[in-house]
């Protein structure tokens, strides 16, 4: 019997100390890159990415939105549907790095002349960047909107759809900038912001409005009898900025 209890006794502890051991720890996955941007070719001159589809003999861009708001006060002319839809007039579910990447390959130029620089010490300074007149040239561009509305086809500039209450008008006609954004941690911060197009100044935003009164937050507002019902289907159009005058 004294045997059989030391036999039992390294056992019994054997199994407590195996039910108190903590298990171990599972190994995660390894984090897998993002995959790059396919680009597949639809004719002689149309190719797409993702949802975003651009002609590299007319220069020409489209992808799908959505009317966000037709009254009330705008700041973004254009965000993600995650982004800050309360106060943008369209939302898209595109990814801004395949438009950003369109851009680029229809070889459009950025252009950061918007935005302030710097001191040594992240300090904003009032100054702008110097930007060479042929680099404004290259990143002005043509918004337009291309919607169906009783069985036709419309398209105008997207400038028509805002208002300055300010002033009272409607947006005057002129370019918007294609201002490229940037990267944060190897991300491309629009894609963390949300931030598209904007019609006050947005240095995340890869668009944005170089027009007056494009620092005002309280100025600009959707255009109630010209904005399709909020959720309408449209189609934003880029193309080249035909521009007959001096730049600024």
């Amino acid at each position: 019997m004294l045997l059989r209890l030391f036999i039992l006794i390294p056992a019994c502890l054997g199994w407590s100390l195996a039910q108190e051991t903590p298990p171990a720890e599972p190994t995660p996955p390894p984090v897998a890159e993002p995959a790059k941007p396919s680009v597949v070719k639809l004719d002689e001159t149309r190719y797409q990415v993702g949802q975003v589809t651009f002609d590299r003999k007319t220069r020409e861009i489209r992808f799908p939105t959505k009317v966000n708001m037709s009254e009330g006060l705008i700041e973004y002319l254009l965000v993600l549907k995650q982004g800050k839809a309360h106060e943008a007039l369209l939302i898209t579910e595109i990814s801004p790095t395949h438009l950003n990447l369109a851009l680029t390959l229809l070889r459009y130029s950025p252009s950061r002349e918007l935005f302030f620089l710097s001191d040594e010490a992240g300090r904003l300074t009032g100054n702008r960047a110097d930007v060479p007149a042929a680099v404004k040239n290259g990143a002005r561009i043509a918004v337009d909107v291309e919607w169906t509305e009783n069985g036709n086809t419309r398209r105008v500039p997207v400038n028509e759809w805002l208002q300055n209450t300010a002033k009272d008008t409607v947006m005057a006609p002129g370019p918007w900038l294609y201002t490229g954004s940037d990267f944060s941690e190897g991300k491309y911060i629009p894609e963390l912001t949300g931030d598209i197009a904007g019609v006050m100044v947005a240095p995340s935003a890869i668009i944005n409005y170089p027009g007056s009164d494009n620092l005002d937050d309280v100025t600009w507002f959707a255009f109630p009898k010209r904005v399709p019902s909020v959720g309408t289907n449209v189609t934003v159009i880029i193309a080249p900025y035909s521009n007959t005058k001096p730049l600024p």
